[in-house]
């Protein structure tokens, strides 16, 4: 499954879990980094409209679906792929790390979040070695230098999984520049992930999660910042339905 912006492709490269899982523990095995992205239609928008967000997002080693309209794009094309949002990666990819015997960096968000977030995960996964926390300042700036000391402390900590919890494009321009400045770590983009672990957000219930409304759900608990954002999405989604389907019509034999 891909997308398309003026002729340059974003892909959905990873289908499912057992996928997404076998390639990391390889890489954390053999110390390979990584970029990891999660696709959604907030993020189609901001990649349409923002040539540097198109950049980082082509630099992503893994991009994995975030959103059930891309899973429902990705059957219309006839190339299915699994639901993967960010913030139901945290646990899994800290269970490998410390099945790995890697070091775990927590960057984004507040410090009273990561902070409960690094309890939070210590608790629930034995084992797991966090090597460091890092809150940057407000607003942030991934190319800028405060970027650079993270990525530069990242390289020499010897972290191999660091999860980015800054918010798109942020952090997915930072995991671009740290595939370069940091090779040996994999940067995971988790938007929201590390703030729901550590109760500073709160999350949909599950049976709303269950009947795709979370987005609902998100929209009315903050209508000011989200309803915009999402009729964004809605107002792009036909001209993604129709090209899905083009695809899916390839794929016939």
């Amino acid at each position: 499954m891909y997308f398309e912006f003026d002729g340059r492709r974003v892909a959905v490269n990873i289908p499912d879990r057992t996928g997404l899982e076998t390639e990391i523990r390889a890489r954390l095995a053999a110390g390979h980094g990584f970029a990891l992205a999660t696709i959604n239609l907030d993020h189609i928008v901001k990649l349409a409209a923002d040539p540097r967000f198109l950049a980082a997002y082509q630099a992503q080693d893994l991009v994995v679906a975030d959103g059930r309209p891309i899973v429902w794009m990705s059957r219309l094309a006839r190339r299915p792929v699994e639901l993967m949002p960010g913030s139901d990666m945290v646990l899994p990819l800290c269970r490998l790390a410390a099945e790995s015997g890697v070091k775990v960096a927590l960057v984004g968000s507040t410090e009273a979040a990561l902070h409960d977030a690094e309890a939070a995960l210590i608790a629930a996964v034995p084992g797991l070695d966090i090597a460091w926390c890092q809150a940057p300042s407000a607003p942030f700036d991934p190319e800028g230098a405060e970027a650079d000391q993270i990525l530069h402390r990242l390289a020499e900590t010897g972290v191999q999984l660091c999860f980015l919890a800054l918010g798109a494009p942020r952090q997915e321009q930072l995991a671009s520049r740290g595939r370069r400045m940091a090779p040996n770590v994999g940067f995971a983009s988790v938007g929201a992930g590390l703030d729901f672990l550590g109760g500073h957000q709160k999350r949909a219930p599950a049976w709303v999660r269950s009947i795709a409304m979370e987005w609902l759900w998100r929209a009315l608990s903050n209508p000011v910042r989200l309803l915009p954002r999402y009729g964004k999405c809605l107002a792009i989604l036909p001209r993604q339905v129709l090209h899905a389907a083009s695809l899916g019509r390839q794929e016939r034999p």
